[in-house]
């Protein structure tokens, strides 16, 4: 089992930045790719960013490209998600979550073993 905590959600105005943290508990953190993922009340769950399990690899949602940055320490169990030049769009609960691939860069929800709780990022106009 690998819990996941997210942190570092909030209230921002549009063009602010927050770092979001997933510090990750339980059987070791690395054999995992990271993901984050957010949802908008009556929207499905989408894509934000996923890292390798090295963290030499990462993709990302067009949205969010040029202006999040994934990132991961292995030795501290942690993985980020800094966000800069918000916009209101960006409202939602975002998620972090475990996938146990070896060499892939998984975009979509299913597939993703262990999930956070959320945190809630809101971005006033």
């Amino acid at each position: 089992q690998v819990q996941l905590v997210e942190s570092g959600g909030g209230l921002v105005q549009a063009g602010g930045s927050l770092r979001l943290s997933c510090a990750a508990s339980g059987r070791t953190f690395s054999p995992y790719a990271m993901g984050w993922f957010r949802q908008a009340p009556g929207k499905e769950r989408e894509f934000v960013a996923v890292i390798s399990r090295s963290g030499g690899s990462t993709t990302s949602a067009d949205s969010v490209k040029g202006r999040f940055t994934i990132s991961r320490d292995n030795a501290k169990n942690t993985v980020y998600l800094q966000m800069n030049s918000l916009k209101p769009e960006d409202t939602a609960v975002y998620y972090c979550a475990a996938h146990p691939c070896t060499a892939c860069l998984p975009t979509a929800p299913p597939g993703y073993t262990y999930w956070g709780q959320g945190t809630q990022v809101t971005v006033s106009s």
